[in-house]
């Protein structure tokens, strides 16, 4: 086992470093000077936290406790990840939801308000430049989490289309929400937990819904929503109410719920079979081919209307060419970039992600490969240093989700 803990970390390591090196275009490493920190950065340091360059950020890959560990603890009690270096915002204007659905698949205008989805932005090829958890909180108002890495190109995306699209006489505008922090609590212990801290029924909150209510005294915008395929919330506080909110979450649930770090974060959204983007996700990679097509509302799927729709649609129709998919595989974890083979030797695909599974004790894995080739059960071979491993298709996600769902 010690050994799977250390082949579990550097391929995490591994992981996030190519995912930062990928959606950011700089150099993984960098000087702490060089870093951004968030307002939890000194309650990281002072909680035994190890802190890594991530998208140009200084953030805790680990605390005391192993990967493994905080990984496990998350699925049976409870975790917090600071997660404020991704970017919030919200967009304002009656013709706000005119203007988002030209730039992502979702079916915004069908969505009832105070609920959300997962969409994905996309360019004129039908490739993503982003994934996103997109919440309509009016007809008016809706409030987006992009990822950190791909903060820049998408607000310039964003604001680029929002200059023309206002230019034409529609009336949209943007608020990136810089003052607030954003705060994930994943794990059976989530709603126990965060019920001591609010006033609100959480009860009567399901997974994908979406209020703005105090928590610990401090108007939070609260999404059931998260990461790990757990139960959970994401919840966006102002700034300066970050770390009281962190220490009462944590005396609250009397150290079942541990700070956890992007380490077991990775391996908890792998074992969910979710999308990192920069690994599994890319602008070359369509949202039908990343096994994403539930995402994309019935309404878009017969008007389009949205960046690359002539491309996805017809891959709808037609059906793409190659396909994401889940794997078990012997021998050492596979890793990204990893070449997977048919029975024959010929190449079929690559991996994306991959890992020792804290959770299930064994090798699990994510990666494209050409139709045909994607039915659960298939055989494989993968090719990790040279030498070819058994391997077989399976279906995702790895480890059953707990989303609370009426």
């Amino acid at each position: 086992m010690r050994g799977g803990l250390w082949q579990l970390g550097q391929s995490i390591t591994r992981r996030l470093a190519q995912a930062d090196k990928k959606t950011i275009g700089r150099r993984c490493f960098a000087s702490d000077a060089d870093l951004k920190k968030t307002v939890l950065y000194d309650f990281h340091v002072v909680n035994g936290g190890k802190m890594v360059p991530f998208a140009g950020w200084s953030m805790p890959i680990q605390y005391k406790d192993s990967i493994m560990d905080s990984t496990v603890n998350c699925r049976e009690n409870g975790s917090l990840f600071d997660v404020a270096h991704m970017c919030g915002l919200s967009l304002k204007g009656k013709d706000a939801i005119p203007f988002l659905e030209k730039l992502v698949v979702a079916d915004v205008a069908g969505l009832a308000p105070g609920t959300g989805s997962l969409t994905v932005f996309t360019n004129e090829k039908g490739g993503a430049i982003d994934d996103s958890v997109i919440t309509k909180v009016t007809n008016d108002h809706i409030y987006l989490v992009v990822n950190a890495g791909c903060r820049d190109k998408d607000l310039a995306h964003i604001e680029e289309h929002m200059k023309s699209f206002k230019s034409k006489g529609g009336d949209v505008s943007w608020h990136i929400h810089d003052e607030r922090s954003l705060l994930a609590l994943q794990g059976p212990l989530a709603a126990p937990v965060l019920q001591y801290l609010t006033k609100d029924d959480l009860s009567k909150m399901y997974f994908g819904e979406f209020r703005i209510l105090d928590i610990n005294g401090a108007s939070c915008f609260l999404t059931r929503t998260g990461y790990t395929g757990e139960d959970g919330f994401e919840i966006s506080v102002p700034s300066e109410n970050a770390v009281d909110l962190a220490k009462a979450i944590l005396e609250k649930s009397e150290g079942k719920v541990r700070l956890t770090g992007l380490g077991a974060r990775d391996s908890l959204r792998l074992e969910a079979g979710l999308c990192l983007y920069g690994n599994d996700m890319e602008q070359h990679i369509t949202p039908v081919e990343a096994g994403l097509t539930w995402a994309i509302g019935k309404r878009r799927r017969a008007e389009g209307g949205f960046l690359g729709a002539e491309v996805i649609l017809k891959q709808i129709e037609e059906g793409p060419k190659i396909r994401r998919v889940g794997f078990f595989s012997s021998g050492p974890p596979p890793r990204s970039h990893s070449e997977i083979q048919d029975s024959n030797g010929q190449n079929i695909g690559e991996i994306t992600s991959g890992g020792f599974s804290p959770c299930l004790k064994k090798n699990i894995a994510m990666g494209y490969v050409k139709s045909g080739n994607h039915k659960a059960g298939t055989n494989v071979k993968i090719v990790i240093r040279g030498k070819s491993y058994d391997g077989a298709v399976t279906k995702m996600p790895f480890v059953p989700t707990k989303y609370y769902k009426p």
